[in-house]
């Protein structure tokens, strides 16, 4: 491990591309802390104790919905649209075919198109959001012009920080989205954990020891399920080419337990947030709609109904998610091109029908898995009553890290390899 860390240094293409991430996490948490005007602190705490499920949203954006500042949406518009527009695919077969046909020309176009609706997004989620903390009294303008003012900012922070995310995938190394919300994530650790060294008594011991356990037995799970394939093992025909012959070799193709990653959890995650908002924001009303809108409001603050909620959601949206992504029908097609087949099954519909038998029960895993890590935080709340710890060691939050380090691991492996081979 030292070794690699040396030889990183060493390099000068690989040191100047992750001080150069570096520097842009620099930028980001220095945003992160520029605050919108008209902030009442001691409102802004109250109304997070009040509603705990905005505190998980604070987590994934790293602290800037706490302090409303101008990031404060964070990535959640961009990766929003994204997610909208994938599912379109399913609806629009133009859109299909540009995904998923036309190579690196359409996927280009699709994400131009993707950044473009996260604008009207941002300015939406932005407008709700600022509404509601004014309605409850954790900020206030002054005049209208200043709650435009303030969306308008908030909309160019999201911008601004997708920006900076495609500068890192492209400067850089990683994937700069995920690496965005890595770093918020790891930039509010040492708050929960002074927060919860402040709070700790010595009769709190036996529920430090269960979270030092369950912190360990998480991040074991989490590595385990993000790592864990199923192999289907694949042959190649051999072909004979002029006076050559190609083929006739053995490999697998590799089925991910957890094939969806993180995206089913931020989904799922807005589409709760989404109503409860509304909710929030039209119970001031009166009348008849206020109050159909605090009885939805009150529905969503039962924590039992809300965990249960989100663990159906998660579940739903891997299955969903993966068939967006994951065609069985397309994989087949490309073996059969390429002269390949699965061992005792016939080309075509048949390894289309086998993949999708595979797929739907290692899915099955990995749903159950995503489903548990979503509610994890509400359970160790409820076993050990440690706040701060609870959204800490969340299910979210280490999936994230997990996943982003490992990748990140795998670029810079690659990388050093890539060099080795050119040595030799």
């Amino acid at each position: 491990m030292f070794e690699k860390l040396v030889q990183i240094f060493k390099i000068k293409d690989l040191r100047r591309k992750i001080l150069f991430v570096l520097g842009v996490f620099v930028v980001f948490r220095i945003m992160a802390n520029i605050p919108v005007p008209g902030i009442n602190i001691e409102n802004l705490r109250e109304f997070f104790e009040r509603f705990q499920m905005f505190g998980l949203l604070n987590v994934f954006v790293g602290g800037t919905l706490s302090r409303i500042s101008i990031v404060m949406l964070g990535l959640g518009p961009y990766i929003t649209a994204i997610v909208i527009f994938q599912l379109l695919t399913l609806i629009f077969p133009a859109l299909e075919r540009m995904y998923k046909e036309e190579g690196e020309a359409g996927r280009r176009r699709f994400n131009q198109y993707a950044r473009i609706a996260t604008v009207p997004l941002a300015a939406l989620q932005g407008y709700g959001m600022l509404t509601l903390l004014q309605r409850q009294g954790a900020i206030s303008f002054a005049s209208p012009q200043m709650l435009f003012s303030a969306i308008i900012t908030v909309t160019a922070g999201t911008m601004f920080l997708m920006w900076l995310g495609e500068l890192i995938t492209e400067k850089g190394i990683g994937n700069g989205v995920s690496l965005l919300i890595f770093a918020g994530i790891v930039a509010e650790m040492p708050s929960n954990i002074r927060q919860a060294l402040i709070a700790w008594t010595p009769a709190q011991l036996p529920s430090y020891i269960f979270f030092i356990f369950a912190t360990f037995l998480i991040i074991f799970g989490v590595v385990m399920v993000t790592e864990a394939r199923r192999n289907i093992p694949v042959s190649y025909a051999k072909r004979v080419r002029g006076i050559r012959m190609y083929g006739g070799v053995s490999t697998y193709l590799p089925m991910n337990v957890n094939p969806a990653g993180v995206i089913p959890i931020i989904f799922a995650l807005s589409v709760l947030l989404f109503p409860s908002m509304i909710a929030n924001f039209l119970s001031g009303v009166g009348g008849t709609v206020g109050e159909i809108a605090q009885n939805i409001a009150d529905f969503f603050e039962n924590q039992i109904l809300w965990g249960v909620l989100y663990f159906i959601l998660v579940f739903v949206f891997t299955y969903f998610y993966t068939m967006v992504t994951f065609d069985p029908k397309t994989i087949s097609q490309n073996l059969q091109k390429m002269g390949g087949f699965i061992p005792g099954i016939r080309p075509g519909p048949s390894t289309t029908r086998y993949l999708s038998f595979i797929l739907h029960r290692v899915l099955f895993i990995g749903a159950l898995f995503l489903g548990l890590i979503a509610v994890m935080p509400s359970i160790v709340q409820g076993l050990t009553r440690i706040i701060a710890f609870s959204f800490l060691i969340g299910g979210t939050s280490v999936l994230i890290i997990v996943a982003v380090v490992l990748d990140t691991l795998k670029q810079i492996n690659a990388q050093l390899q890539m060099r080795e081979y050119e040595k030799i």
